[in-house]
């Protein structure tokens, strides 16, 4: 090959090379992330005495079309504990379901069009107890999990933390005597649910409106969840901070740990019941795996996705009864912040607080899956 030629060809895998990596410099300049464009304002009608009703206009300030999962906004039906109510300095007790969730599929979302605004009245009566006169603060608060843009663009912070939702809090007034009392709905078996009449104790848990195979079936779940709930109690008995702790509940403090030992304390103790305490109710047809009312111990309704998971492993039959049993207000009061293991660990790591409230982080901690030490 002459000087020259050989020139050319170097020349030109200078310029390829350097093509290659220009092109990979754009493609990591390329956003991964959009920043949350979405604003909520929540109106009360000030023209009237307040009934519960409050409105919410939610707008998409943006260019791209958004895809945001239902439950993660406000809509007709409060079905997750998505508002912050504060009586006189005490947080307002959330009485709605408390559902254990799939992955969200195409009509879970509610897609938002460029530079559209929705409206949506929500009655909080239906899940808050707002039967007592006075002042009232409400806020709305939800993470924004698996939100994105129609071509898939992640709606997030930067640094990949999951994005919130939140409206500017509304001071409310409540008159003394308001019919708001006798207003008060007491919690319905929901959508999905089949009146169910027959019941059995079996090996000390009630089973309401299941079949002789989802008995059987259950009653495993029940005995595995058990397992679960001891091994986790013993973990943190003994005070051991692995990666199956701060993968879950984030960076030790003891004030944390505290927490976190006192929850599974109770779970366990929960999960122990042999008198027929613990309710298992086959009546659900919803597509998520359970839900409960966590004023009303320890009623489990099992739905759907239950059924066709495994009995051990992650999203367990099992799992899901921890998960379940330490929504109840009496056990570890826990809610619904995010849901999946990704979503789990990012709490973990960007909010441990929220972590140990989320009832997902204290079903994988007990599941344990892949194992950690």
């Amino acid at each position: 090959m002459s000087h020259s030629a050989r020139t050319v060809w170097l020349v030109a895998g200078l310029v390829a090379a350097t093509g290659t990596a220009l092109a990979a410099r754009q493609d990591d300049a390329q956003p991964k992330f959009l920043d949350n464009p979405l604003r909520l304002a929540m109106i009360a009608d000030g023209a009237q005495a307040f009934m519960g009703t409050v409105e919410f206009k939610l707008s998409n300030n943006s260019a791209e079309i958004l895809k945001i999962p239902s439950w993660q906004l406000p809509n007709g039906k409060i079905d997750a504990d998505v508002f912050e109510i504060y009586r006189g300095g005490k947080r307002i007790e959330y009485t709605g379901k408390m559902i254990k969730r799939a992955e969200p599929t195409e009509a879970d979302f509610i897609t938002l069009q460029p530079g559209e605004t929705k409206r949506v009245t929500v009655n909080l009566g239906d899940a808050y107890d707002l039967s007592q006169g006075g002042q009232y603060d409400v806020k709305f608060k939800s993470y924004l999990q698996g939100a994105r843009t129609q071509r898939g663009l992640s709606i997030a912070k930067a640094n990949g933390f999951m994005a919130t939702l939140e409206s500017a809090p509304l001071r409310l007034w409540v008159d003394a005597g308001n019919p708001l009392r006798s207003l008060q709905k007491i919690a319905p078996e929901g959508k999905g649910t089949k009146a169910a009449l027959t019941k059995a104790v079996v090996n000390g848990v009630t089973f309401v409106g299941c079949t002789s195979a989802r008995t059987t079936s259950a009653g495993q779940a029940v005995t595995a969840a058990r397992n679960y709930s001891e091994n986790a109690k013993g973990y943190l008995n003994a005070g051991t901070v692995g990666s199956r702790y701060t993968t879950w509940f984030g960076a030790y403090t003891s004030s944390r740990y505290t927490t976190a030992k006192s929850h599974y304390a109770k779970i366990d103790t929960a999960l122990d019941q042999s008198g027929g305490q613990i309710k298992i109710n086959c009546g659900c047809t919803d597509s998520y795996y359970a839900y409960v009312y966590p004023n009303k111990p320890y009623e489990i309704f099992v739905c759907n996705a239950f059924w066709s998971a495994p009995l051990t492993g992650t999203d367990s039959k099992a799992g899901t009864l921890v998960h379940e049993m330490s929504h109840f207000d009496i056990v570890a009061n826990t809610d619904d912040v995010v849901y999946g293991q990704a979503g789990a660990k990012n709490l973990a790591i960007s909010n441990p607080t929220n972590a140990l409230r989320n009832a997902d982080n204290h079903e994988y901690f007990a599941e344990n899956n892949p194992a950690k030490n």
